[in-house]
């Protein structure tokens, strides 16, 4: 199966599990031909894509598992609703900071609390990707490091009225305005957004050559 762009057919060729328009946006951006499958949003989700984190699961062991998840959520609902049997795609992306997980902020505080502690000092930004034609799988991981400048407390009160940060893990977004407070990155910029474009190159061109469902 060929995942990009053809002058013979524009038809998606996956699904993407995902509501993030900036996924949606990377993918679109390396000439993959795809449909969204999103999934329900609070207080309907589904508890397959519950993110809640297991009782001492690493943050890499949790990245993991809730991407899995989620693409094989997806391929069910896929069969469940008669869709064309494409594989499906999904990530997941969470912040590791001093060995605990770091997700979306529940509310304005909360995420004020977060970007005060990333205040000139370093985190790590985990993304994990996993592609799925419901009789195998293949996962990849990106991990880059973030390190922020010293941030004043009307800043970040301005940024979380702005409310850019409520719906991303660690309470920012490095494409918006949030660019201004990292001072350093290592790894993959697109993977901070919440798509590692290399990874998941690499992961369609896996997928593929194994022979993927048709």
């Amino acid at each position: 199966m060929n995942f990009s762009t053809n002058a013979i057919s524009e038809k998606p060729r996956l699904y993407l599990a995902s509501r993030s328009p900036r996924r949606r946006e990377l993918l679109a951006q390396i000439g993959v031909c795809f449909d969204t499958l999103a999934f329900r949003g609070p207080p309907r989700e589904d508890k397959e894509t519950d993110e809640t984190p297991r009782e001492n699961e690493s943050p890499f062991a949790y990245v993991a598992r809730i991407a899995q998840t989620k693409a094989g959520h997806g391929w069910r609902l896929a069969q469940w609703r008669k869709m064309r049997p494409w594989p499906v795609l999904a990530a997941d992306t969470a912040i590791e900071f001093e060995g605990r997980i770091v997700g979306k902020p529940r509310n304005a505080e909360d995420a004020m609390m977060m970007l005060r502690g990333f205040s000139g000092r370093a985190h790590r930004v985990l993304t994990a990707v996993t592609l799925t034609d419901g009789v195998r799988a293949e996962s990849a991981l990106s991990v880059s490091e973030v390190r922020f400048g010293v941030l004043d407390e009307e800043e970040i009160r301005r940024y979380v009225e702005s409310g850019d940060p409520m719906d991303k893990a660690g309470a920012y977004g490095i494409q918006g305005y949030a660019a201004l407070f990292v001072e350093y990155l290592s790894g993959s910029y697109s993977g901070v957004m919440g798509l590692p474009l290399f990874e998941t190159g690499r992961l369609l061109e896996t997928f593929s050559s194994k022979g993927a469902t048709p």
